[in-house]
């Protein structure tokens, strides 16, 4: 499966999500979902962006490659953006609340595992390659690149 994921840090915050339903429902995380067929993912990140907190991101650009093998569902491509800006005004949807937060108050505890592995490399504006491996949420493995180029 092909995903997106999005995080938009501006002022010194992050803009993330407490998700409502689907895979990961009731963590933090950025918004993002599964790329649609002939959608690539800078059209899908700005798609599920839009949808899920009614905004649009100005100039995503990609960052990194997660790869993950899960027990409980198929394996996972995701394509990793940050912008620093966007237009709309962040809303409560069906998929998804709101929640800016301090770079230095990121709530790992509430996060997949293996956030606190390969964001702050997205929040310093590294690039990056990350294999992991779970069995259920619990990260068995894992593997990070920096430096690799899109």
């Amino acid at each position: 499966m092909h995903a997106t994921l999005m995080f938009i840090v501006r002022d010194g915050q992050v803009l993330l999500i407490e998700k409502k339903r689907g895979l990961g429902a009731g963590k933090i995380n950025g918004p993002g979902g599964k790329i649609d067929p002939g959608e690539t993912p800078l059209q899908a990140i700005i798609r599920e962006t839009q949808e899920e907190l009614c905004i649009t991101p100005h100039t995503p650009r990609k960052l990194g490659e997660l790869r993950f093998a899960m027990s409980d569902c198929p394996d996972i491509l995701c394509h990793v953006y940050r912008a620093d800006d966007f237009t709309g005004t962040p809303t409560e949807t069906d998929e998804a609340v709101p929640v800016w937060t301090r770079l230095e108050e990121i709530p790992y505890q509430r996060m997949w595992e293996d956030d606190r592995h390969w964001l702050p490399l997205l929040l310093d504006e590294q690039t990056f390659l990350g294999k992991f491996v779970f069995e259920g949420e619990r990260m068995l493995w894992k593997e990070i690149t920096t430096g690799v180029r899109w």
